[in-house]
């Protein structure tokens, strides 16, 4: 989301306050799909990044009840209204291989949604913790 008229609080405010019911359900019902996700704030854009465990229950919790009468309120009242947009990006990735790493920090992102391995003798390279998850698939 990101708010275009900072004065036009009354059509930017609804938007905002659409998305804690979604998450909270989402933090709740792991049933959902949603793996993990993260909020940032960096007026005037807020972005939420999420993970899932496939891209069917991405696309039904989408066309499910909190998320398409948030959806269609939204279109409704960004007619005609520039206070506010938001943009949403969706990567479907075969995901044959990843890492991620942590240094000095509990496990973030990708990590958190799939959880985290220590480096370790057989881990020491890129190389290696990208074939190991390769294989492990």
């Amino acid at each position: 989301m990101r708010i275009n008229r900072f004065r036009s609080i009354r059509k930017w405010l609804p938007v905002l306050l659409a998305m804690p019911p979604m998450i909270k359900e989402l933090s709740i019902r792991k049933d959902l799909g949603c793996l993990n996700l993260h909020s940032y704030v960096q007026l005037p854009t807020t972005m939420m990044i999420q993970y899932w465990e496939s891209e069917e229950q991405l696309l039904a919790y989408a066309k499910g009840e909190k998320h398409s009468k948030a959806w269609k309120t939204f279109n409704r009242r960004v007619k005609g209204n520039h206070a506010v947009g938001i943009y949403h990006e969706t990567y479907i990735i075969p995901a044959e291989s990843y890492e991620s790493i942590y240094v000095n920090m509990p496990a973030f992102g990708l990590g958190k949604a799939v959880g985290t391995e220590a480096v370790g003798t057989a881990t020491h390279s890129a190389t290696e913790r990208l074939r190991r998850t390769k294989e492990s698939k």
